[in-house]
């Protein structure tokens, strides 16, 4: 970062923490970040129209630009969050940015931290109830010290014992928390400093700050959050105060409130629903809504326009499949979480069908043809949900889920998570997930959102493999091989996130290829996950082996199956080597049970060989013995948004 945009965020800094406006205090011969990055851009973009209108040897000069995978997180907190605050984490927005863009930073418990590989984007989703007042009850802000309730906080986190402070970890998810947390002043002064630090950070071509909040909705302790991701730059994003939870819980609400938002500031912004995994049953609905009312043709197009995608995966858990509604899927039970909700309410098997995203994927087609929308008509990214400002999925480098305890040492793998009620959450639950990937033609805000809009991402719970997928109707094996493979993608198909028209009763052919993280694992296998719906309107889903690696040792069996390939974890030493597994996998395909009547989806597992968990390395790091049943092998893995098939009326 240069120092202009340094002197910036500090000045903005500043602003903030004297609870100045900053509407007022940067009109005054200070030039905004906002302003500075839009300069930036605008130069930026000249440039390359510049460059294009010329001619040029290069085959490509007069082509569209071409898509590249970029790597992000949309789903992390700073100390600006409150629960963030209260979990101890001291490191703010601009090192959260300064982390992401590959900066070491010193992580709240004094270890530095670093990312092996800068991320490309990210979205710092702080939450919008009390955003910033944990900052502003530490500075002394009379409107909360006047408040007895927050006065004894006050004593707690700033003068008494750390166990002490741990007993307010639950007041953000208390619907009875004091009214002055939600003051405008306050959020407001957050809010204009968030956007502001995002605008200083962005540096188009290099890194994508993009400005977004977390929309933390929940019935009891029923999580229902959502992510909010605008297009905008700071100045329009400051167009509308966000909306907090405290107002109303309900995602029609949001919906409302991301359609006012684009009326009035002439922005765009989307929705991407929070893993589903403490939702008790009721993130997917398919009769009766999460606040009252039935489902209906309005809720399923609301729902479909605002949400387009969904996070599919984090460190609490993943939420592709479940053994209960997958039991042919030998890889379905992958860092599941499926104790209860945020109160400690014991979740059931009634409630697991509502959970999970392929499920939905499934109960979407059905609800179409009731409905005439697809509410789940989603694609599928993984994010962090990390409150330590450090946005890390990588199992040797993971630092944990908040600062309280969850950075590395010795006994975060049993101390408690979260939960509380009937059960707790112990600290090896924690899942070293996930990243989005998207596919975007430049790494600018206006090209990672739209990417993210049209839904051509995909999720890994860490990993940073490059997936890609395509469907259309006259592929060949040449194609599949051809260097140029992407191109006749494009050119002959559609791309994950998209829909293929019926254009004849012949199956759809996909091409689809994967290529290892050069840091990580080699390839296992490739999976296609198909769902359809049949004549009665009953769901239905496969899971197809396509392509393994190591055919020299396995081969499809009669039913379909592949065996696993052999270990080479050593989990005492925390190591593993690229004895099995391939570089790059790749297959054509045809659905073998093709039906052109019936309305069917598609999308890609691709999974890695065994690798050592984060548990492992830090047992070999920490020299800990840890419970025999924490688990210390993992099987990295990635979800391609799928591609849907539509038969013509």
């Amino acid at each position: 970062m240069n120092l202009k945009n340094s002197l910036i965020i500090a000045l903005i800094a500043i602003a903030f923490y004297a609870g100045w406006s900053f509407n007022q205090d940067l009109e005054v011969g200070v030039e905004t970040p906002a302003l500075q990055a839009k300069a930036d851009k605008t130069g930026y973009v000249v440039a390359e129209q510049t460059r294009n209108q010329d001619p040029h040897y290069s085959p490509v000069a007069d082509q569209p630009l071409q898509k590249q995978v970029f790597w992000g997180d949309t789903h992390l907190h700073s100390n600006f969050s409150m629960d963030a605050f209260i979990f101890g984490n001291t490191l703010g927005p601009d090192d959260a940015y300064r982390f992401a863009k590959g900066e070491k930073v010193m992580a709240t418990k004094g270890q530095p931290a670093q990312l092996r590989e800068p991320l490309d984007f990210l979205v710092l989703a702080d939450h919008t109830d009390g955003v910033g007042a944990m900052i502003a009850l530490k500075a002394g802000n009379p409107k909360l010290l006047a408040n007895p309730t927050l006065q004894a906080w006050s004593e707690i986190l700033f003068a008494g014992e750390v166990d002490d402070a741990r007993q307010l970890d639950s007041t953000q998810t208390r619907s009875d928390t004091p009214g002055e947390l939600e003051d405008k002043d306050i959020r407001g002064n957050a809010w204009d400093y968030l956007t502001a630090t995002a605008d200083a950070h962005y540096e188009p071509g290099t890194f994508t700050p993009l400005i977004g909040f977390e929309f933390t909705a929940q019935k009891g302790g029923q999580n229902l959050h959502r992510v909010v991701i605008y297009r905008d730059d700071a100045e329009t994003a400051q167009t509308l105060l966000p909306l907090s939870p405290k107002e109303s819980s309900d995602p029609r609400v949001l919906w409302d409130f991301l359609q006012q938002y684009e009326e009035t500031s002439g922005g765009k912004v989307l929705a991407i629903a929070h893993n589903g995994n403490i939702s008790n049953g009721l993130m997917f609905p398919t009769a009766e809504l999460e606040f009252g009312d039935q489902m209906d043709s309005d809720y399923a197009a609301r729902r479909a326009r605002w949400e387009p995608v969904y996070e599919v995966t984090q460190i609490k858990g993943d939420g592709e499949a479940h053994p209960l509604l997958s039991p042919d899927d030998r890889f379905a039970d992958y860092e599941s979480w499926d104790l209860g909700d945020f109160a400690g309410v014991p979740k059931t098997d009634q409630m697991i069908p509502f959970e999970y995203a392929r499920e939905a994927l499934k109960n979407g087609l059905a609800l179409e043809s009731t409905y005439g929308a697809n509410p789940y008509k989603f694609g599928m990214i993984g994010s962090t949900d990390s409150h330590t400002s450090l946005a890390t999925a990588a199992e040797d480098n993971f630092y944990g889920k908040h600062s309280a305890g969850m950075e590395p040492q010795p006994d975060r793998w049993k101390d408690a998570v979260g939960g509380r009620g009937k059960f707790t959450v112990p600290g090896f639950m924690m899942a070293a997930s996930g990243y989005a990937a998207v596919w975007a033609t430049e790494n600018t805000r206006e090209g990672i959102w739209d990417a993210i809009q049209r839904k051509e991402v995909y999720a890994t719970t860490g990993s940073r493999m490059t997936v890609r997928f395509f469907g259309g109707w006259d592929f060949t094996e040449a194609d599949l091989q051809a260097s140029n493979m992407s191109d006749i993608g494009y050119g002959k198909g559609v791309p994950m996130g998209s829909t293929l028209l019926q254009s004849s009763a012949a199956a759809p052919v996909f091409m689809l290829q994967a290529a290892k993280d050069p840091n990580g694992a080699n390839l296992d296998r490739l999976q296609m996950i198909k769902g359809w719906e049949d004549a009665e309107g009953a769901v239905y889903e496969k899971v197809f082996n396509l392509a393994w690696s190591n055919p020299e040792l396995r081969s499809m069996d009669a039913s379909g199956d592949v065996a696993d390939i052999p270990s080479t974890v050593d989990e005492a030493k925390a190591t593993y080597s690229h004895k099995y597994g391939a570089a790059e996998l790749s297959a054509l395909w045809q659905d073998p049970q093709f039906s052109a009547e019936q309305k069917a989806f598609y999308y890609v597992r691709a999974l890695e060989v065994p690798s050592p968990r984060w548990t492992a390395y830090d047992a070999a790091q920490f020299d800990v013995e840890m419970a025999p049943y924490v688990k210390q092998t993992t099987q990295d893995r990635a979800y391609s948004s799928p591609i849907w098939y539509e038969p013509s009326d």
